[in-house]
């Protein structure tokens, strides 16, 4: 099976149909170059053709005129390759097209692959989030008042005044999920294809993790390996060690994973530092430095994994110099504190926490509603509930 071309008449569809999901993906050159390398003009045809909630076989079959011969092979490849995910529910399996991100960008790096150019597509991935961040990936993914992901805290350096939520914990989140599993950096992995490597020695292979029946289908797929709960927390304290910063899902209630992310490779990281300083939601907590204990080592410096932190140059003349928190840049993970052998660094009560929306489906519908998104995912429910999912 050929792959499409980059021409405007075989992409224009699936763009089209991923552009109707609250985070979509910014057309241009770049887009359709790496949409050609990941899509046969087979797949492409079938994912434009998806609904927007879960579809059956016979469903797609009705939506795309294909008999279920042909369909199957197809839907079986797309989700061997994280474009589609299948669930089964009792004796129906629903299949799900995977948005491009957090979705099957992140997928396509996360196992080894011999079926694509993956120098070639970690060089244009690149190129795509970096391009034109005023209006490119960058405003589209960080550009919601809602944002689509949210910061952890270090739960050792919370305040001894102050008592940690369960959904601010790394560790609670973990804990509750009924099945974890953990996979290769999705980031760290694709900077490794495009040459580059974290300066802070993070490891490639399993430091992401994934949790829920998300975990089960990319387990199943061969994204991920199964892990215990014991083995997840011992990634987390391998992360600390590190000064990783945790990343899940803004949301409360079941968050699907916990990334480990560090400020050279990863690409919300990257975003921060560009200056969506909104567009990851932070922790209840800010980082504060004690100026006469700071004596101006910059190890919090390298620690920081978003360059919140540096000179303090509102100093007078004769003070000595001394660090300085960017408030309005940083995220509250704590991962600058046990870098600072001197002690200088905690955590306070940030005074503009914002609590994250209660569960996935709230938080897309706030996004989708900023972005002028929403009806097109009513009306997907609405059919769904009353059948008409053809």
């Amino acid at each position: 099976m050929g792959h499409i071309n980059d021409s405007k008449s075989n992409l224009i569809p699936l763009i089209d149909r991923l552009n109707q999901y609250p985070i979509g993906l910014v057309d241009n050159e770049i887009l359709r170059e790496l949409l050609s390398l990941l899509f046969s003009e087979t797949e492409a045809f079938v994912a434009s053709r998806f609904p927007l909630t879960e579809a059956t076989l016979p469903e797609l079959c009705r939506r795309t005129d294909m008999d279920p011969e042909a369909l199957t092979p197809v839907l079986e490849s797309m989700a061997n390759k994280g474009i589609v995910m299948d669930l089964t529910y009792g004796t129906e399996t629903y299949y799900l097209l995977m948005p491009g991100v957090i979705g099957f960008f992140e997928f396509t790096f996360m196992k080894d692959r011999t079926d694509l150019p993956l120098e070639k597509v970690a060089r244009l991935m690149s190129e795509y989030f970096h391009w034109d961040n005023a209006e490119g990936q960058a405003r589209e993914f960080f550009g919601s008042k809602t944002q689509l992901t949210r910061s952890l805290v270090y739960d050792e350096h919370i305040p001894v005044n102050s008592e940690i939520v369960s959904y601010d914990s790394a560790r609670e989140i973990v804990k509750s999920a009924p099945y974890g599993a953990a996979s290769m950096c999705y980031c760290r992995h694709q900077q490794e294809h495009d040459g580059k490597s974290c300066k802070k020695g993070a490891p490639v292979e399993g430091t992401c993790i994934s949790l829920g029946r998300g975990a089960e289908f990319l387990v199943r797929r061969g994204f991920a390996e199964e892990k215990s709960t014991g083995e997840l927390l011992d990634i987390l304290a391998m992360a600390e060690d590190l000064h990783l910063t945790h990343i899940t899902d803004n949301i409360r209630h079941k968050p699907t994973f916990v990334c480990n992310c560090c400020g050279c490779c990863c690409h919300i990281m990257a975003g921060v530092q560009a200056g969506y300083y909104k567009g990851v939601n932070k922790t209840p907590y800010i980082a504060v430095i004690d100026k006469e204990t700071c004596d101006y080592c910059g190890e919090c410096f390298t620690a920081c994994n978003i360059r919140a932190i540096g000179l303090d140059r509102n100093r007078r003349n004769g003070d000595k110099r001394v660090s300085k928190v960017n408030v309005a840049a940083c995220l509250g993970c704590g991962a600058c504190i046990t870098a600072c052998d001197k002690g200088a660094l905690a955590l306070t009560l940030r005074t503009d926490y914002v609590a994250p929306p209660k569960t996935k489906r709230d938080m897309f519908a706030r996004i989708a509603r900023e972005k002028g998104r929403l009806m097109p995912l009513l009306k997907a429910r609405i059919k769904k509930k009353l059948g008409l999912n053809l």
